[in-house]
């Protein structure tokens, strides 16, 4: 007989025991699904986002890779050519940068920092001294001997807040 009561007890106390166990793992799988959904749901707009953001981007404007491909050029080389062509710019002798209308107020050489190829014609970079910014709009065109011409069409400085 006590070995019935004792075999009952042990029973129950190991339903019990597998229950709340049970139900802490479905509870924590239920969390978990609502932050997957959550963070699902971020991902995706941080996705949108981007694609927004990369709009105005050479890289996703295939009307713009196009022209270069019917012109016999290789994109991706042409591409790297525009942007290292604007960055070595940035190693100039004197005080004027070649294509920045501005000269350094400080000690530093105004250098072109960030570049955005927007198309087959148009280019926006910022540049800056350390301590002024600014940013230029230019835009590009490759002559009959495959030169790159760049011509700067609008320029501002950021005024500087003390």
């Amino acid at each position: 007989m006590y070995l019935f009561i004792f075999s009952a007890l042990l029973i129950i106390f190991q339903y019990v025991n597998s229950k709340s166990i049970i139900d802490k793992y479905e509870k924590d799988i239920a969390s978990y699904k609502t932050t997957m959904a959550e963070q699902e749901k971020t991902i995706a707009t941080l996705e949108e986002q981007n694609f927004e953001l990369n709009y105005f981007n050479i890289d996703r404007n295939d009307n713009a890779l196009d022209y270069f491909i019917t012109q016999g050029y290789n994109a991706d080389k042409l591409i790297a050519a525009i942007t290292e062509g604007l960055y070595n710019m940035n190693n100039y002798e004197g005080e004027e940068h070649p294509i920045v209308p501005f000269v350094s107020m400080t000690d530093s050489k105004l250098l072109i920092n960030k570049i955005r190829i927007l198309n087959h014609r148009w280019i926006v970079a910022n540049f800056t001294d350390g301590q002024h910014w600014g940013e230029i709009f230019v835009t590009y065109e490759i002559d009959e001997e495959n030169n790159l011409k760049y011509k700067l069409v609008e320029y501002f400085m950021y005024p500087k807040f003390d």
